[in-house]
């Protein structure tokens, strides 16, 4: 076997089915050996949306998505995804053709430094220099790519190693899998530390991240919490994990988080953060002046881990599988059976939510995109996956919708990156067909992979997109009115006689519409979720919206400015600032 058809037979004995991409002079050798196997091929418009398509079936699924690409402008085209997967802890392998191995290093056409661009924004990346040692590196990357920390791993195949003769072993997928087992576990007297906290606490409150985001960790986690009932928050990557329709779920903490739980952060006592990193949009303001939790964290990344004990001074933490440590938990829990006295934090947070309700302007006059949300969260169903672009869209859709199961709200996290949205969709979709799929979008965020909409049309696929078009770039926009005076440059649209419903329909899709009138917008939103086979629904909406609540850069949660709609309970003694300067709302508004 030659090192293309050995490293496509690594791929069936890791039980691929699918790999997405795009082809190239110096990846052909493993596109023929593809055309061999089992194995389906996507072909993506370009290479960066073939890496997110791979991401997107990461995310929805339990496997690790895998893009062939050649080399290149073709792998750098990828950086962007592996950047986001790297930031997201997403498992991805990419697989990248590349000049023959003696001209490495020179100005040969196409090729370019693989190891020096990605170095930074993969967890890992190799050069394979012998065909005999693709099987095992291939079945390493896999399992390293899930293990710890997931992350992204880039494999650069020189076009003389994908083509010379090699030695194919068969070895066990399983004993890469052990290589990477994590055996941390909580002890007796970790675990009783931890319930000592909790029985102690009068206002304890969970804080849900991604390093949850799978079914078995969210089935740990939903045990957890019909033993205790604790009110949670969750970040962006933790939507869903815990159902979100319960009454004492708050919904995502931080810059654009809800009111009530950046209102619940500043009055707990014991803070539980779980598979979950602190950033600047989570404003990292736990144990700031004025708040008094004490904080018990666990999570699998060491530095965080350890950045959190020198800055934060936790009660408790622990390095570790997060869902594994709930298993602990379960297992003392089980056996030592307690009772939380937490009554009145629990009627607290439920008078949150009636207290300080999302709102908007709902006397304009045109179609407000929180709107949209608003209506939309009452109609989806259950098994729903939103995959949203990024801007103002994204930050409503985290607030508005209650996703109810995990792995189902996919969105760009710590990269933020326009664009994501429907190539992520693309790979949701192919993922698992059975689960309805919508893609939520803006306009500026979907044209930076609008040739997605051929990829869905030519393939026929049932994805749902709503695309919020208020011709402009409208967080950027916002950002602009507030802190230059109101001085717009280069994030409005000029042309505005565009129909991207056109645009969808002259692609293959067999339901499009495009609405500006309020009237018929529920009915809009019912259509595009029962219409079969690819589907639009652009919704014009107004283009001097801003997302609100909002926490301007370098203030806590005490500086939570709830806009000018926001009805209920508001800080006291303090003004507020829209992204730190311009627009102000003071609470007597």
């Amino acid at each position: 076997m030659n090192g293309a058809e050995i490293l496509v037979k690594c791929l069936e004995d890791l039980q691929v089915k699918r790999v997405a991409g795009y082809p190239g002079a110096a990846i052909l050798p493993v596109f023929h050996a593809l055309a061999g196997s089992g194995i389906a091929v996507t072909v993506n418009a370009n290479e960066q949306a073939g890496a997110f398509c791979a991401a997107g079936m990461s995310r929805a699924g339990d496997q690790v998505g895998v893009t062939v690409v050649t080399s290149g402008p073709a792998i750098t085209n990828t950086l962007t995804a592996v950047a986001d997967c790297n930031a997201d802890s997403i498992p991805l392998l990419v697989f990248a053709g590349q000049v023959p191995s003696g001209k490495l290093g020179t100005d040969e056409f196409q090729h370019i430094n693989v190891s020096r661009v990605f170095a930074k924004a993969a967890k890992k990346v190799a050069l394979i220099s012998d065909a005999s040692h693709i099987e095992e590196a291939v079945k390493d990357a896999w399992h390293f790519a899930k293990s710890g920390k997931p992350g992204p791993v880039v494999i650069d195949l020189p076009m003389d190693v994908q083509t010379a003769e090699g030695e194919y072993h068969g070895l066990d997928p399983k004993l890469f899998r052990h290589k990477y087992d994590d055996e941390r576990h909580l002890g007796e007297n970790q675990c009783r530390r931890f319930f000592d906290l909790l029985q102690g606490a009068k206002r304890p409150l969970l804080y849900i991240g991604g390093g949850l985001n799978n079914q078995k960790a969210s089935d740990r986690i939903r045990r957890f919490n019909d033993l205790f009932a604790i009110p949670s928050i969750n970040s962006l990557m933790g939507k869903g994990i815990l159902d979100e329709s319960r009454d004492t779920s708050l919904g995502m903490l931080g810059m654009f988080g809800t009111p009530y739980a950046n209102t619940a952060i500043q009055e707990t006592d014991l803070f539980i953060g779980m598979g979950v990193r602190w950033d600047d949009r989570v404003r990292q303001r736990v144990g700031e002046k004025g708040l008094e939790a004490d904080i018990a964290y666990i999570d699998i990344n060491p530095e965080k881990v350890q950045e959190v004990r020198v800055t934060r001074a936790p009660k408790f933490t622990f390095i570790g599988d997060a869902g594994t440590a709930l298993d602990d938990l379960l297992s003392w829990a089980e056996k030592n059976p307690m009772k939380l006295e937490i009554g009145e934090w629990q009627e607290r947070v439920r008078n949150l939510k009636k207290e300080t309700p999302l709102n908007f302007n709902r006397a304009a006059a045109a179609i407000q995109q929180a709107e949209v949300m608003e209506i939309l969260s009452g109609l989806l169903p259950e098994d729903v996956r939103i995959a949203t672009g990024v801007g103002n869209h994204q930050m409503l859709a985290a607030q508005h919708l209650k996703i109810r199961r995990p792995k189902s709200f996919l969105t760009s996290g710590g990269f933020g990156v326009m664009g994501f949205a429907l190539p992520i969709a693309v790979g949701a979709c192919l993922a698992d067909p059975s689960r309805t799929v919508l893609a939520i979008d803006g306009d500026a965020s979907l044209r930076m992979n609008m040739g997605e909409l051929h990829t869905i049309g030519a393939g026929n696929l049932p994805v749902k997109i709503l695309l919020l078009n208020n011709y402009s770039a409208g967080m950027v926009r916002n950002i602009q009115t507030a802190r230059y005076a109101n001085c717009v440059i280069a994030t409005e649209e000029g042309c505005r006689d565009v129909s991207f419903a056109r645009i969808a329909a002259e692609c293959g899709f067999a339901w499009t519409r495009r609405t500006e009138e309020r009237s018929g917008l529920k009915a809009d939103l019912e259509a595009l979720l029962a219409a079969k086979g690819p589907a639009l629904l652009e919704v014009v909406t107004d283009v001097e919206e801003a997302v609100y609540p909002v926490i301007a850069p370098g203030d806590g949660y005490q500086g939570m400015d709830l806009g000018p709609f926001m009805g209920g309970r508001k800080q006291e003694n303090c003004s507020f600032a829209f992204f730190g300067a311009g627009r102000r709302h003071s609470v007597k508004e």
